[in-house]
């Protein structure tokens, strides 16, 4: 075999495996599509967030706290070998709220989850005083908020480089503006491109995204994964404004806030709209008043991958034994840990983490 690996997916999912299988020693090809796929990796809102994940699943919880427990390492690392620094600020973020009613009740469920966490979930609630404090820009319908110390955010292009960046600096080889067209394994895997090109590999690890869908049934998954929309907007570049992320805005390393994001099921359309471009905005500026002040530079429309219970997927294939799905919507999040523990589940080392409760049996129809 040409490769012990070949990752059919160039985005954070697929280049963060890669990463962490030659960081192994292993011989890795990358095979990306072209700029006109639909992409999750160029598109986020770049979050390191933990909370509300996994209220109706812990094992999902602890895997998001794991991963952004190593992020920092995973970061300084990532900059140590490329000089290129992917804007770590993990300080905690917030869930604002606007009414005491929904800040109670997702008080409710966060206490609910950290009990069956054996109270690993470290988060307190803000009044609205007590954020003002921390937050002198917040406006004054904000009732309050949640602060989970676990959360943060990065910039996501510039992790993507600088995987990309290590992962060639390494040996890797990432082959870009390929289509596969099919996945033979004759003695070994052979994938076939639409233009001709071959990669022999001992093993596969299908991390395309959206485009499982299409390729994953071949492979003998069922990769049930759908898009959701969701819009953004970009401000200018500004002073200092806002000192931690939220789900509403979070100001980046360049001085910009980005605004966002939509939650819409409107199948393959990575379009923008006046509005949900209105909703974002109205939300934002009675979360920061300020803002109504700012001039937005950019917005765009980027498609997330879900699976039907919104849980990431971690499957090898029955069919075709050696050959892996690796899908989910959270992919900064959970960078690190397909970087740092993943590959020893794809080489199934005694360090291997238990992901049963992440295999598509959970889809299985009685």
């Amino acid at each position: 075999m040409d490769w012990d690996y070949a990752i059919i997916g160039g985005g954070v999912v697929g280049l963060s495996v890669a990463w962490g299988l030659l960081r192994r020693d292993l011989r890795v090809a990358v095979i990306d599509g072209d700029d006109g796929a639909f992409r999750a990796s160029r598109g986020n809102f770049g979050l390191v967030w933990v909370q509300s994940k996994g209220m109706n699943e812990p094992r999902y919880a602890r895997w998001s706290q794991r991963s952004a427990a190593a992020w920092a390492g995973f970061a300084e690392e990532l900059a140590e070998r490329t000089g290129r620094s992917v804007g770590l600020e993990q300080n905690g973020g917030y869930d604002l709220h606007f009414s005491e009613e929904t800040l109670a009740a997702t008080v409710a469920k966060y206490e609910e989850l950290k009990e069956r966490l054996d109270g690993d979930y470290p988060f307190e609630v803000l009044g609205h005083n007590a954020l003002r404090k921390e937050e002198p820009a917040i406006g004054p319908t904000v009732v309050g908020a949640i602060l989970h110390h676990q959360d943060g955010h990065a910039n996501p292009l510039n992790l993507l480089m600088a995987l990309a960046d290590d992962v060639r600096r390494m040996g890797g080889r990432v082959l870009t503006g390929k289509t596969v067209t099919e996945v033979t394994k004759p003695d070994g895997f052979r994938v076939a491109c639409s233009d001709g090109t071959q990669v022999a590999a001992g093993k596969i690890v299908l991390s395309a995204g959206l485009g499982a869908a299409q390729l994953g049934p071949r492979l003998g998954f069922r990769a049930p994964v759908r898009p959701q929309r969701g819009q953004v907007l970009i401000t200018e570049k500004l002073p200092k404004m806002i000192n931690r992320p939220s789900l509403i805005a979070r100001q980046v390393d360049e001085g910009g806030i980005q605004i966002g994001a939509t939650n819409e099921e409107v199948g393959l359309d990575d379009g923008v709209t006046q509005p949900g471009l209105s909703h974002l905005a109205a939300e934002a500026i009675a979360a920061y008043p300020a803002l109504a002040r700012a001039q937005l530079v950019r917005s765009w429309g980027a498609l997330r991958v879900l699976s039907p219970d919104g849980l990431p997927i971690y499957q090898e294939s029955a069919e075709m034994p050696g050959a892996y799905l690796v899908t989910c919507h959270s992919g900064i999040t959970l960078a690190a840990a397909h970087a740092l523990t993943l590959p020893d589940w794809l080489e199934s080392t005694g360090a291997a983490p238990d992901l049963e409760a992440f295999s598509e049996a959970r889809f299985a129809v009685s």
